[in-house]
């Protein structure tokens, strides 16, 4: 009998598995082709691990890397405008715009989130460098930050903690939730966390490969477990999603029900494919910026 029931859950995860498969081959591709010429670094310069990409609405994209030059931003041709932050972070891994222009870095191993100007002078940071922990005002390797209307923040908290932390426009913290597991609003690396127009919170909880889906103060909404493991998340004004599947080496385009509308790019170190998609930024014209930790590159694709 034991073993009977051994072969009925290997045959229905075995069917689980090539329904999930056959869903994934029928998926719209999305019509996008990568600019091979973007972007131009100046000779001897490189990008390393890279990390995240944030774009505003000159189409300036600045990209954010674990090497010199830590923060680049460049033209919408794709060619240098200035760099700066060498020695500033321990360990790049976000970068965001918010609704009043400013920029904020999130340095995991450094255990800060850090708000910049259209300069890139300091204005807050939110945190203690090289101190961590698990309060109001100490994290344990942030990963990502997203922004409401009124100026609150969400930060994804992160690789050492297990949480969402939300701070009004001051910094003051209003709340926190989440912890260590597989269950409701509990994470296994808690990697990426965007907002919808209605305030709903959208968290990638990576290592438990599902998105989940909150209200503003963190109640339990639903959760979705098709769409791989969620690395980056990015909603547009038009309410669509955009995810970087990391494990899967792909871009796809959700709605807010979380059916995939279309999926882009597959594994490769070729333009045009990806290893590791880790954040990545939507342009003011659509076009998709992904930054990529094993091709050390962020990837431009535009619009057929």
């Amino acid at each position: 009998m034991t073993e009977t029931r051994r072969l009925l859950r290997a045959t229905c995860v075995l069917c689980i598995g090539a329904l999930a498969a056959l869903a994934q081959s029928n998926w719209p591709k999305l019509d996008y082709v990568v600019d091979p010429n973007w972007p131009k670094l100046p000779a001897g310069w490189t990008f390393e691990e890279t990390v995240d990409v944030a774009v505003n609405a000159r189409e300036h994209a600045y990209v954010f890397h674990r090497g010199p030059h830590s923060i680049i931003e460049f033209d919408k041709a794709g060619a240098v405008v200035r760099s700066w932050g060498d020695g500033l972070y321990v360990r790049p891994h976000g970068l965001k715009f918010d609704r009043e222009g400013n920029l904020w870095a999130i340095d995991d191993q450094g255990h800060v989130v850090v708000k910049m100007d259209a300069q890139g002078r300091v204005r807050m940071v939110i945190g203690r460098k090289n101190f961590k922990g698990e309060t109001k005002d100490l994290f344990n390797r942030p990963t990502d930050i997203a922004f409401a209307p009124n100026g609150d923040f969400y930060v994804s908290d992160g690789y050492g903690n297990s949480r969402v932390v939300k701070f009004n426009k001051n910094g003051e913290y209003i709340t926190a939730w989440g912890k260590k597991g597989s269950g409701e609003g509990e994470f296994n690396l808690v990697h990426a966390v965007a907002l919808d127009k209605e305030g709903r919170v959208y968290v990638g909880d990576r290592d438990n490969h599902r998105m989940q889906v909150f209200d503003a103060n963190g109640k339990f909404i639903v959760q979705w477990k098709h769409v791989g493991s969620p690395w980056g998340i990015v909603i547009t004004e038009d309410q669509s999603i955009f995810m970087c599947d990391g494990y899967n080496n792909r871009i796809l385009k959700l709605n807010l029900k979380g059916e995939v509308l279309g999926v882009l790019s597959g594994p490769g170190k070729l333009p045009g494919q990806i290893d590791y998609s880790h954040h990545l930024a939507i342009g003011p014209t659509g076009d998709i910026y992904v930054a990529e930790i094993k091709n050390w590159r962020v990837q431009k694709f535009v619009r057929k």
